[in-house]
């Protein structure tokens, strides 16, 4: 009996001390979060560094690629965490304070998307031992950054760093840098072509026009054309071979062409040859489209360019709006910011978040940011109810989509087009967010300056829209059944 009672005590007395012990040793929330908040800076450190020199090495940069996906990710799973925790603690505060803010959050938890889902600690931990690792990997690209040498830029702070340069596409640059400083063999006489496709408004002139100032580039050629053609006929075939005929034969050319719209097989053969008859031996062609069907026409593996990841963009969202503010002293605004984010969809663009953070910087107060959220919230149903889909994940072209007005809620704004001009066009004056929120309303169709771009080539995106009211709509939709 006693051997009995003495067993049964030691095992109680084991499993007691290996619980105190788990109690002990797990990692209580805060201090998760205190050391990836450490790591996070830590790659942001190695990061800055590395975005500010001449890295040509593909193994490095390709290192660079997997530690900046790590910081975006990490910061996203930081934030996310954080507005979680916020919103519990609110939750048992709420009968204990009344005000008009925490009744704003509250109604917000009410309108968030029912897909977020909960972050547990486990899900925190892993996403700091990932960047954690893969810091350890890079110890050695630490080293070497120094033998690189210095970009010249501007002292920017981070917002404004990020704001004027491409985002997010550091491989990709490099990517089109060697292509087009590799030197072919002495007896080779085609024109080599990069295709770079995707959809609108990813960034693909973008990155191709910051690559053309690199100085590399622009020292190992001539002379750098740029084309924007929407059809290739006749009469654009004799164009374009009298611009690169009297551009000077005596060094190598760069065309750059953006295919508006799409060209059929014999359209691009035509435009090939125009090009190849008259571009001296080692001019190089970089071709841009929304269409695949370019890519039978390069001599070298296609540029797929893709919408930024949701960490990527948030990551970018947050910076373009709170700017040299610290976010984490307007946790309120954070979240609100954060519900917005989570309603882009799949086309996670540069003019969405452009836009978005524009008209949240005018006033970074949490009353009209919720409003905003609000006006969102019920604009993306309606269009979904409407089309199907997420509206940012239309195509845009075809069909016009409806944008709802913050001001009057009985009115629709119908986009008809979406277009880019060039920096030398002049583009109207009338802004998107000022037709939105109420305070401008032109009668008729219009053109509106949605946003416009601080880094080369300088486009300025406009929409030609018209505002309708509920009832003009239902008496369209009865003629047009009849």
């Amino acid at each position: 009996m006693d051997t009995i009672l003495s067993a049964v005590l030691s095992e109680l007395t084991t499993r007691s001390i290996n619980f105190f012990i788990s109690k002990i040793s797990k990692p209580a929330p805060l201090d998760v979060e205190d050391c990836l908040h450490r790591v996070l800076l830590r790659a942001q450190v190695i990061m800055d560094e590395a975005l500010g020199r001449h890295i040509t090495n593909q193994a490095m940069l390709l290192q660079l690629v997997m530690l900046r996906d790590a910081m975006h990710q990490g910061y996203y799973m930081l934030d996310t965490f954080r507005y979680q925790h916020h919103d519990e603690e609110e939750t048992k505060d709420e009968d204990v304070s009344r005000s008009s803010s925490l009744s704003i959050i509250n109604a917000v938890k009410r309108l968030c998307l029912s897909s977020r889902g909960g972050l547990s600690l486990k899900e925190l931990q892993e996403t700091h031992d990932n960047l954690s690792n893969t810091i350890l990997d890079v110890n050695e690209l630490v080293l070497f950054l120094t033998s690189y040498p210095h970009l010249y830029r501007q002292p920017y702070s981070m917002h404004l760093q990020v704001a004027n340069c491409i985002f997010d596409r550091q491989m990709e640059a490099q990517f089109i840098i060697n292509f087009l400083l590799r030197t072919q063999p002495h007896d080779a006489e085609e024109l080599e072509v990069l295709p770079i496709i995707g959809p609108s408004y990813v960034g693909k002139s973008t990155l191709v026009t910051h690559v053309c100032k690199d100085e590399r580039v622009s020292a190992h050629f001539s002379k750098i054309l740029f084309f924007h053609i929407q059809s290739f006929t006749n009469e654009c075939e004799l164009k374009h071979q009298n611009c690169v005929s009297q551009s000077g034969l005596e060094g190598r050319l760069l065309l750059v062409i953006e295919l508006i719209g799409d060209l059929n097989e014999e359209a691009c053969s035509r435009l090939y040859f125009a090009s190849k008859r008259c571009a001296p031996r080692g001019s190089k062609m970089i071709i841009t489209s929304r269409f695949d069907s370019i890519v039978k026409f390069g001599t070298t593996r296609a540029l797929t360019l893709k919408f930024l990841s949701q960490e990527a963009y948030w990551y970018l969202f947050k910076t373009l709006t709170f700017g040299s503010m610290d976010p984490e002293m307007h946790p309120k605004l954070l979240h609100l910011a954060m519900d917005m984010e989570k309603m882009k969809g799949r086309r996670r663009s540069y003019l969405v978040a452009n836009f978005t953070a524009h008209l949240l910087r005018c006033n970074f107060d949490v009353h009209f940011w919720f409003e905003i959220l609000a006006f969102m919230r019920r604009s993306y149903q309606k269009l979904v109810s409407r089309y199907g889909e997420h509206p940012f994940d239309l195509p845009s072209q075809n069909r016009p989509v409806l944008f709802g007005r913050m001001a009057a809620s009985c009115e629709y704004i119908v986009v008809y087009q979406q277009h880019q001009h060039p920096l030398e066009e002049e583009v109207p004056k009338i802004k998107f967010q000022d037709v939105v929120c109420g305070s401008v309303k032109p009668h008729g169709k219009f053109d509106v300056l949605v946003w416009r771009s601080g880094i080369p080539p300088y486009y300025s995106y406009v929409f030609t829209c018209e505002i309708q009211g509920l009832k003009n709509r239902a008496v369209k939709r009865k003629r047009s059944m009849k």
